[in-house]
């Protein structure tokens, strides 16, 4: 073509999308396209004929085989061409779920922000789980530890198995991270006497980093990477194979995401003496500051152990702490059901609030005198555990809610990408 047009023909891709889905309007076909465009052949009623055009295959074609110029882009409407966008009306989700899933057993918590399928047996509950999934939203299922093999992931267990492994711990009082024999973290796992003191005789609050992760995890620990594998909710998106798991379909020249598994172990936060400088500081500790997955993360709650020795609460205790949280009336009635053991606590955020939590961490961070580099970001840093106090004025002040989920034993909490989070 003559240089005049070099320009038209080095279109954006912006252009050529909007161009191509411009003229894939319904009903019709005349998209500039050497041939003809793929038509699905069937509709969600089972009915045969012609639908809606295949857009991807469309828009690749064109630029395979006719690209267009962006000077003849039509000027398109977002908002008219699209009439079938879901509405983000919880309401109307529950009522719609109610009348098309009956036959799944489930609850909403966390003010309708939270699915709980609570039956992980129920091979429909992933029809359920894609609803609430397209609005991003996070996800529990319970009961998982029921379908796995308990005594190997007892603490005493994978320390005799693993217990001369080198392993970073962290201390997630002082952030100081030390790399030792496993076999110490797990021996004060549920022990406070064989725990690990720091100054001023303070016991530590140690946090396993990532050990074992990804192929080292199915390497170390081939029967427990089966065991995890076999138990995992919803395996029709959670598993590696997973016809709906992204993951799996992606061609091998991609850089994947580390997929994991990985193992997260640390201790409880709830001892007496953490509580006493808590309440000094107004500073509570986390084992997982706030922070965002890369990847949709499916976390399964495997083992709680119930630590024994001087300056630890009672379980009573620890489940008055629980209490005290900002907490869904489905987990209160939880916590009191005998049979249920609370493990975990987390605070969950939708990934449309990172902007405003994230200026809020940066005034937080000037008022307390430290200093805020342009180049620090305190999630992707992850450099803060939000403490109640923060979380009340996180809401009073940009109008951001914290979901607060307990994670009991056998619980798997599912979370999209982009949440942000902390435990």
């Amino acid at each position: 073509p003559p240089a005049s047009q070099n320009n038209e023909q080095g279109s954006t891709l912006r252009d050529l999308l909007t161009t191509t889905a411009g003229k894939l309007r319904l009903g019709s076909t005349d998209a500039g396209i050497a041939f003809a465009p793929v038509y699905s052949t069937g509709t969600a009623s089972g009915k045969s004929g012609r639908t809606m055009p295949n857009i991807l295959d469309d828009i690749i074609a064109s630029v395979v085989e006719n690209k267009i110029p962006p000077n003849k882009a039509p000027k398109i409407n977002v908002k008219s061409e699209i009439k079938d966008e879901p509405k983000d009306d919880r309401k109307s989700i529950q009522d719609d779920c109610s009348k098309l899933y009956s036959d799944i057993q489930y609850s909403w918590i966390c003010d309708k922000h939270v699915l709980w399928l609570r039956d992980h047996k129920n091979n429909n509950n992933w029809k359920l789980f894609k609803e609430c999934w397209k609005q991003g939203r996070p996800v529990l299922v319970s009961g998982m530890h029921k379908k796995m093999n308990f005594s190997l992931w007892k603490a005493e267990s994978i320390s005799v198995d693993f217990g001369n492994q080198q392993a970073d711990i962290l201390n997630c009082k002082d952030s100081i991270i030390s790399n030792t024999n496993v076999k110490e973290f797990w021996d004060g796992f549920e022990d406070v006497s064989k725990r690990q003191k720091i100054k001023n005789g303070e016991t530590a609050l140690l946090k396993l980093k990532d050990w074992p992760s990804g192929e080292d995890f199915k390497a170390m620990m081939p029967a427990r990477y089966e065991d995890l594998l076999k138990s995992l909710p919803l395996p029709e998106y959670c598993s590696p194979e997973g016809k709906l798991n992204l993951a799996s379909h992606l061609p091998g020249f991609f850089v994947r995401p580390d997929l994991g598994p990985r193992l997260c172990s640390a201790y409880g936060e709830y001892a007496l003496e953490v509580q006493r400088v808590a309440a000094t500081k107004d500073h509570d500790i986390g084992t997982t500051n706030l922070h965002i997955e890369v990847s949709d993360v499916v976390n399964i709650l495997v083992y709680v152990g119930i630590a024994k020795g001087n300056g630890v609460l009672s379980k009573s205790g620890v489940l008055k702490k629980f209490e005290e949280e900002d907490l869904d009336d489905l987990l209160r009635k939880r916590l009191k059901d005998s049979s249920e053991l609370p493990g975990a606590l987390w605070h969950i955020y939708a990934g449309k609030d990172a902007d405003k939590i994230r200026e809020f961490l940066q005034k937080i961070a000037k008022e307390q005198g430290l200093e805020v580099l342009p180049e620090h970001d305190p999630i992707r840093d992850q450099s803060w555990y939000v403490n109640k106090k923060l979380r009340q004025r996180l809401l009073e002040e940009y109008g951001v809610k914290t979901c607060t989920v307990i994670q009991f034993l056998g619980d798997a909490i599912i979370l999209p990408a982009g949440a942000l989070h902390q435990v």
